[in-house]
């Protein structure tokens, strides 16, 4: 091989170069998102540090950047098996790398790699898996293989790297190792609890190194990133969790790679006895500070009312209706709900009707058609014109009966946004008209009713924003996410602790950011005076 060639190949140029000449549509329908090679040549540090590292799996291959990155080490002694499906990367991959296999040394198979034999097993296994949610592939068959094979029980919800890598796992020879990057939600995501679970079971897991910067680690793709690094050495019993905080970081964990399984001093390292791991945790507090164990007088907020997320059509450009829509196919409004179909259409704490009759005259998409009794001959003509787009096949409307029916979801009293870059956004619903999935839906228990604008004027402050945010997901660019289960899980003040006075001064303060909001003056100030009251309550 020539220098030049080594200049291209330990480098991320061919992954530019495929980028370039190859649809972003036909990169995301294969889940293609590089590794940067000096992450890929990190983790290829890990396995090479092995005393035996001879055979190797690549399972997602692409363009085999971990492959190039193991030869730029190891130039000896080395056989590479690579998987790869798209048939598109797989004749450039075969073209990159033909000059470091000149001796037979990397063979690359045109099969899914979850279909390839269990029983091969490999000293050395580096992946960048394929993310793809549960409905984006046929995940029953993949499931059934991998539960049957590991003695586990996997939700229908498992995200397809999860699958990679527990079957990684199981293929390592002894004294073998694994470096796996993958999307870190997994860690603190109902889905993931399996997972984690035989990841300590299996006692390979010895590093967690989280990504925390607002860069995305890959283009294009809305992830937050980690490295699993794994042993099947039972050298130790034990894992340890490490922050990054930029990609030059990670040079400096090459010392800890050198030295294991010796003890390191790096920073940001948290070390756990893996007995004391819980996979039913979400894993974020084993890495970061919790912010709500700093104080007292904290429920679930699940005592007071149930999180669910917002409607779900299944295609959206035919269930969401405005005004223009409506005179086209001659509607009649009895059949089109108020919603809200995006955040970005509420602006304000307080949504009353007078917000929705202006969206209304700005042409918004603001209304979902029912056409669960359909008794109109426009409206089976609508019905009609779904069939003939193939509206009724689509992945949510062919498992309902009728298609067409809408979720049974109920205006709900507080709007709880499902995506920030800042901080989570709550809406009192005083329109009570319904929303879709830009929103979660806050229902509160028939105990607590009565409660409702006190609840709301803590969500109104800072410190619950802060505190609610311990159960936050994470993704690229700063982007942060709430599912139900993760507010529902978190921690909120206990409103029984808060006595008469105390609750009647609380809801004056809120009518002062109600009636603030209403007259578009300044409401910073009551906001600050609730704030003050509810930080003194969870101090004390």
């Amino acid at each position: 091989m020539t220098d030049i060639e080594k200049d291209i190949l330990y480098t991320n140029i061919p992954e530019k170069q495929y980028a370039e000449k190859v649809a972003i549509d036909h990169r995301k329908k294969y889940a293609q998102f590089f590794t940067p090679f000096p992450v890929a040549l990190f983790m290829a540090k890990w396995i090479t540090s092995a005393e035996n590292c001879s055979k190797i799996l690549e399972p997602a291959f692409g363009l085999g950047i971990f492959s190039r990155a193991m030869l730029k080490l190891k130039d000896e002694n080395l056989k590479i098996v690579g998987f790869e499906t798209d048939n598109v990367i797989l004749k450039e991959a075969t073209i990159i790398v033909k000059p470091l296999s000149d001796k037979g040394r990397i063979e690359i198979i045109d099969q899914d790699y979850l279909y390839s034999e269990w029983e091969d097993k490999y000293d050395g296994i580096l992946c960048n898996p394929p993310y793809f949610k549960f409905h984006d592939y046929d995940n029953k068959s993949a499931l059934n293989e991998i539960n049957r094979k590991l003695g586990i029980s996997l939700n229908g919800f498992t995200n397809l790297y999860a699958l990679f890598l527990l079957k990684s796992i199981y293929q390592l020879n002894d004294k073998g190792r694994a470096a796996y990057i993958i999307p870190s939600e997994f860690m603190n995501s109902d889905y993931g609890k399996n997972v984690k679970s035989f990841l300590l079971k299996s006692n390979t897991l010895r590093y967690v190194i989280i990504f925390d910067f607002n860069e995305n680690l890959f283009d294009d793709a809305l992830t937050t990133a980690s490295i699993l690094l794994l042993a099947k050495d039972n050298c130790h019993k034990e894992v340890k969790f490490i922050t990054v905080q930029s990609k030059e970081d990670v040079d400096l964990l090459s010392q800890m790679i050198e030295t294991y399984p010796a003890e390191t001093n790096l920073r940001s390292v948290k070390t756990f006895k893996t007995e004391s791991i819980n996979a039913d945790l979400k894993w974020r507090s084993y890495y970061k500070n919790s912010v709500a164990g700093k104080y007292k007088n904290l429920v679930p907020l699940s005592l007071y009312g149930k999180v669910v997320r917002g409607i779900a059509t299944g295609d959206n450009d035919y269930f969401i209706f405005n005004r223009e829509k409506q005179k086209k196919y001659s509607i009649k409004n009895e059949y089109l709900l108020p919603c809200i179909t995006k955040a970005n259409d509420v602006s304000v704490f307080f949504f009353t009707k007078e917000h929705f009759e202006k969206l209304k005259d700005t042409n918004k998409n603001i209304f979902l058609i029912d056409l669960n009794k359909a008794q109109d001959k426009n409206l089976f003509e609508y019905i009609r014109i779904g069939e003939e787009k193939g509206v009724h096949k689509k992945y949510l409307t062919s498992k309902r009966n009728p298609w067409y029916a809408l979720e049974n979801r109920p205006p709900s009293p507080i709007w709880i946004s499902v995506f920030n870059r800042k901080e989570a956004k709550f809406i009192r619903n005083e329109a009570a008209i319904y929303n879709l999935t830009a929103f979660h839906c806050m229902y509160m228990d028939m105990l607590y009713e009565s409660e409702t604008d006190l609840l709301f004027a803590y969500l109104l402050t800072d410190i619950a924003k802060e505190i609610i945010n311990d159960n936050r997901r994470e993704y690229g660019n700063g982007l942060k996410k709430f599912e139900p289960n993760d507010l529902n899980h978190s921690k909120m003040v206990d409103l029984k602790s808060l006595d008469r006075d105390l609750r009647a001064e609380i809801l004056q303060y809120y009518q002062g950011v109600r009636k603030s909001e209403a007259d578009k003056t300044e409401s910073s100030n009551y906001l600050h005076k609730l704030n003050e009251i509810f930080e003194r309550i969870l101090k004390n």
